[in-house]
């Protein structure tokens, strides 16, 4: 007898993770258009701009909490030890971005080539962030516990939820003119303390999934750390992509309008990045067992999101949703537009590499991971420091910027994810 295929398990799984996404991107798209509704839109959408960018080195860190979850909460004295590690990780973490946002003013100000104009703004808007930092480590590791339990239409049913509430928010915001910082801050914080609550209550409702009889682990915090510690670099190393090239375009005569049209392109694009980064729960989940069946699922995924990114970026619907959409004006429109296209290569380098990514999680090997960020960063850096004084750096060559860094990262990542030499006879 033929063993089924495990392809209609995959999809269950993924596409409730895929949605996620986009319901993130919306959420964000939604936030620019409240932004480019108000006066000085442009200086506004900059200065949240920066705040994200160095917010995200942040969140970054905690990106990874789902996966380090789902891999090590098994049984109930696991799970105490994991949410006791990322509660209090998260903590430190919000203790550093109040930090940064009051005594690290000059070097922020320094490191974006703020303009007096956006100080202010930018440094209200990432004080008021700093809370945001520890709800978020509770909300990834709620749901890390339901994507290891293969419940990710919850996952996806408080996503909608989140992103109503926010919208919600952001609606009585801009109606009562409390302005970009108590609107935008404001609404995320609603937003967060519901997701939160209702995904502990989704946890109460689902089971466990069954395991072997065998005595959960408990992992002490030095394996916990040597898992972590490699894919919070991870992250923390993507999150400086933009920032290094908002540093590199913040300078330029243009620099506010290129590093607007760049935060309405990227944030396009995320919605096709969080589906692609979908794959690090895929692997976590259920192992590295019937790879061939994996390789293949992952490369229909990999065709219908670069041609979705294709008729986005290529066709008029594009220019629909940031003008129309967003309220963008011709020129941010026409800007963004141009990275839009460049990133359509996208999806294929994100999946090829957490491809390799997905075997250094589970075979806990996430030093990989970290060497491979590193280049990345390190690749962003060099080109964007060639092309800046020979001003290059439109929107569309940061795109191409960025996209070089993925490569360079995929290429290390596929060098360690090579099986272990085998120790001499």
């Amino acid at each position: 007898m033929e063993r089924a295929s495990p392809q209609g398990r995959y999809w269950a799984f993924y596409w409730p993770l895929a949605l996620t996404g986009a319901v993130t991107v919306l959420g964000s798209q939604i936030q620019n258009g409240v932004l480019a509704r108000l006066d000085e839109a442009a200086t506004t959408l900059a200065a949240y701009a920066v705040a994200q960018a160095v917010l995200a080195l942040f969140n970054a860190a905690q990106a990874f909490v789902p996966q380090l979850t789902n891999r090590f909460a098994h049984g109930d004295a696991a799970r105490r030890r994991v949410r006791g590690y990322v509660l209090g990780l998260s903590a430190l973490l919000t203790l550093a971005v109040a930090l940064l946002a009051t005594l690290g003013q000059r070097l922020i100000a320094f490191s974006f080539s703020l303009s007096p104009d956006l100080e202010g703004l930018v440094f209200a808007f990432l004080l008021a962030l700093a809370p945001l930092v520890w709800l978020n480590g509770l909300r990834f590791y709620l749901i890390g516990r339901l994507i290891q339990r293969e419940q990710t239409g919850w996952v996806t049913v408080l996503n909608g939820i989140h992103l109503a509430v926010l919208i919600a928010a952001l609606a009585t915001g801009l109606t009562l003119a409390w302005g970009p910082v108590a609107t935008l801050v404001g609404a995320q914080a609603l937003a967060g303390v519901v997701h939160a609550a209702l995904a502990g209550t989704a946890l109460s409702r689902t089971t466990p999934r069954a395991t072997s009889g065998d005595e959960p682990i408990l992992p002490s915090y030095g394996r916990l750390s040597a898992f972590f510690g490699p894919v919070v670099f991870t992250g923390v190393m993507f999150a400086l992509s933009r920032p290094l090239l908002y540093g590199a375009i913040g300078g330029a005569g243009d620099g506010i309008l290129t590093i607007a049209a760049l935060r309405i392109a990227f944030d396009f694009t995320f919605f096709f990045q969080q589906a692609a980064n979908q794959f690090r729960h895929f692997f976590v989940t259920f192992g590295l067992a019937d790879l061939a069946e994996k390789r293949r699922f992952m490369l229909r995924v990999t065709f219908g999101l670069t041609l979705a990114m294709a008729l986005t970026g290529f066709t008029p619907l594009g220019t629909l949703l940031i003008a129309q959409g967003i309220g963008a004006d011709a020129v941010v429109t026409e800007r963004a537009l141009a990275a839009l296209q460049v990133m359509t290569l996208l999806p294929l380098l994100i999946i090829v590499r957490n491809y390799f990514h997905g075997i250094l999680m589970v075979e806990e090997r996430t030093g990989g991971m970290a060497q491979g960020s590193l280049l990345r960063v390190l690749t962003i850096f060099l080109l964007a420091s060639a092309l800046a004084p020979a001003n290059l750096l439109t929107p569309a060559g940061a795109a191409w910027i960025l996209l070089a860094g993925f490569a360079a990262e995929t290429l290390v990542v596929a060098w360690r994810a090579r099986p272990p030499r085998p120790p001499d006879a």
